[in-house]
């Protein structure tokens, strides 16, 4: 048995070519932990796939994210995703996050570029886009967010 053998399958996992230093960064420092106490929408979205979860709240000035909480029980690109996210949802209109979705659906599949912008750090998902099982935790911060759109949407027709 060689070197490689015996070591251990987590760290076999951790030097897979997914867990990039970026992503690795990334995971450890998720700007806006915890949820909001008075948030106007909340989500959560959950990956049938790995069980990864993100909780995604939002108070909203006008049409605009003003304040942002989540919760982040996910792989390291996961929480990678995540950390992008926190990094730029404040200032955001929600209409954004639906197309936003879209494009990193799209990226993920190999159908088109990475989101541009503030949004063109996800470049570092490239490696994913040959592992179906993991574009679900990739995406769960995102569809939080075109959720909370749609739902923000749905209470303004409403009134």
């Amino acid at each position: 048995m060689d070197d490689k053998d015996a070591r251990s399958p987590h760290v076999s996992a951790m030097s897979d070519p997914l867990y990039t230093t970026d992503i690795l960064r990334l995971a450890a420092d998720i700007p806006h932990l915890g949820l909001l106490d008075r948030a106007d929408f909340s989500v959560t979205k959950v990956s049938p796939i790995c069980g990864s979860r993100v909780k995604a709240s939002v108070r909203l000035s006008g049409h605009t994210v003003a304040h942002y909480g989540q919760e982040v029980r996910a792989c390291a690109l996961g929480q990678a995703s995540a950390a992008i996210v926190g990094q730029h949802v404040i200032g955001q209109r929600l209409d954004v996050f639906p197309s936003l979705l879209a494009a990193m659906q799209a990226f993920l599949k190999g159908d088109g570029p990475h989101p541009q912008g503030e949004w063109s750090q996800t470049h570092i998902f490239a490696p994913a886009q040959q592992h179906k099982a993991r574009h679900a935790s990739i995406l769960l911060p995102y569809q939080a967010l075109a959720d909370i759109a749609v739902q923000a949407a749905q209470t303004q027709m409403a009134q």
